[in-house]
């Protein structure tokens, strides 16, 4: 396992990007504070039941939202649940945990596991509030490709940021895969699938949204609300507030 990241470059052949349709799962399972083993094992039910090749989860999933949560390493044994389910379904699962670099710096981060391991693959760039007393922003968008579907990565404030979105789209992607929180509320909700179906608009892309329902963290009550956007802004599919829900959709070929 390793923590290793790199943005690809955008597609200069168009024989070399050719995306098939891919099966994409988001997922807002019920968060346990602070318990990243509880949390890793529903995890790998909700990949089990998804059957999709790309499992997206909340924001700080792991953990659930606290910014005193302690660093997790992607060779945390703990994620073992997860690496499993992934290798017996043939998914990628993104998954959200605070990280630590080498360096020294932390980030709210993206986790990206196979049946092979967990690697960081993105380091939220846009923070807000009292993530800055602890978390170094990222430095650069990045996109991860799944069977040659390019997606573009976002943690939550990201993705209130519309020249996140134009920055992580000049990479050349397919979809744009955010891993957020929104409060519960229906303030909230406006915002959520605004932001969302503005981002696929702009952009001709296919928006996913993973994001907290029920208590998470220090948030006694999040939105819910996952689904997946297509390029023209309209809702595919969305679940409800309740959590432990999943839907899917087959993202088309371009």
């Amino acid at each position: 396992m390793t923590s290793d990241s790199s943005v690809d470059a955008p597609p200069t052949d168009p024989e070399q990007h050719v995306a098939a349709p891919l099966t994409v799962a988001v997922a807002q399972p019920a968060c346990l504070h602070l318990d990243v083993a509880a949390n890793a094992t529903a995890h790998a039910a909700a990949v089990t039941e998804a059957r999709a090749r790309l499992v997206v989860f909340p924001e700080l999933s792991l953990t659930g939202y606290d910014l005193t949560a302690p660093a997790v390493s992607p060779d945390d044994a703990r994620l073992g649940p997860i690496v499993s389910a992934c290798r017996a379904t043939g998914a990628t699962a993104l998954a959200g945990a605070p990280v630590r670099d080498a360096d020294g710096r932390e980030h709210i981060a993206t986790l990206a596991v196979t049946g092979e391991g967990a690697r960081v693959v993105y380091r939220k760039m846009w923070l807000h509030g009292e993530e800055f007393d602890r978390f170094s922003p990222g430095e650069k968008p990045e996109v991860l490709v799944v069977d040659r579907v390019r997606l573009g990565l976002a943690i939550c404030y990201d993705a209130a940021v519309p020249d996140h979105a134009a920055d992580t789209a000049a990479l050349g992607i397919d979809a744009y895969v955010a891993s957020t929180l929104y409060g519960a509320g229906p303030e909230s909700a406006a915002r959520r699938d605004g932001h969302m179906s503005e981002r696929a608009a702009a952009h001709g892309v296919w928006v996913v949204l993973s994001t907290s329902a029920g208590a998470c963290g220090t948030y006694p009550q999040t939105s819910g609300g996952s689904g997946i956007w297509a390029p023209d802004g309209a809702v595919v599919v969305q679940a409800g507030p309740e959590p432990g829900a999943i839907v899917s959709a087959s993202l088309g070929g371009s």
